[in-house]
Formats: C-alpha cells, structure tokens, sequence
C-alpha cells in the first residue's frame, strides 16, 4: 500500500472517530463502562496522544534522526496485514499507560484536529525518508518513517474496534 493510500486510510478512521464523538453523551463519555476498562475519553486520550507521539518518531526516522537496526519479522507481520495479533487485551507500556486520562469532548476533538495537522505537516517527509533510518517502538522495536505510518493506521483501527466494544458494554 503507498504512503497516500494509508494517508487517506488514516483521514477515514479519523473521520470515524469524529462521528462518534459526536454521538457520545459527555457524562457517559467520562464513564468506566460495565466491561471495565478504559472510558471513551480514555481512550480518545491514549489513540491521539500516541499517534501523536509516533508523529515525532516518524519525524525522527523521516529526518535522519534514527538507527539502522533491523525489524522484527512480528512487526513486518503486522505491517504486512494491517491488524495487531489478535488478543484479548494488550498491556500498554508504563510510560505511556501514565499519559492517559480521562478528557473531555472538546479536548478529544483538540487533540483528533492537532493530530490531523500533525499528519499532514508530517507526510511529505515520508517520500525522501530512508528506509534504513528507523526509530525505537516502545514494544515493537524499530520502525521506518513509513512503517510509523502504516503502524498510525493499524493502532487508530485497533482503538475504534475498542470503542465498539465499549459501546456493546453500555448496550448490555
């Protein structure tokens, strides 16, 4: 898939994320619901503060900043399948676990629009960036400004399935 393809990915599940925010009532937005787990807001905070982070690891690895290091086979599976294995749930690391809290409506739209700017001041370095130059994953290991890319798409899709299945939990 090209860098514009995924792009245009990512503004669609963007646009997804949008309408149901437009739909969440905020009180139920800030609600732990029944399943447990994390609220909407919650996760409206970890999806964009992420991506946002990856951003600046896409930068990184875009501007030469990064490492010639090689990528994980998991990691290439992943990329090359576009969903995180499945599992029931993912640990998130600490660092970035410690970042998440519960937001409002408006602050997830501020932080989706910032994110949205982000990504388009962000993607014409990904066209001259160097595959061999990548930066550290928390988890996965190293990435390509490209893969950073494809990664943004697979994890903003993973968190809208979440959200889904917070939406089953209040319906039960």
């Amino acid at each position: 898939m090209t860098a514009a393809k995924i792009k245009a990915s990512i503004h669609k599940i963007i646009d997804a994320y949008k309408s149901k925010l437009s739909h969440y009532a905020e009180d139920i937005f800030q609600t732990t619901p029944p399943i447990a787990g994390w609220s909407y807001s919650e996760v409206y905070s970890h999806i964009f503060d992420s991506s946002l982070l990856s951003l600046i690891a896409l930068e990184r690895a875009a501007s030469g900043k990064g490492e010639k290091k090689p990528t994980h086979f998991i990691l290439k599976l992943i990329l090359v399948l576009g969903a995180l294995p499945p599992a029931k749930k993912y640990k998130v690391p600490k660092r970035l676990a410690e970042r998440v809290k519960k937001i409002s409506k408006t602050e997830a739209l501020d932080f989706i629009l910032e994110f949205e700017k982000g990504l388009d001041d962000n993607y014409p370095v990904i066209a001259n960036a160097k595959a061999d130059c990548k930066t550290k994953h928390p988890r996965l290991g190293y990435l390509n400004a490209r893969q950073w890319l494809r990664f943004i798409e697979i994890h903003l899709k993973h968190h809208l399935k979440q959200l889904e299945r917070i939406e089953k939990g209040f319906q039960a």
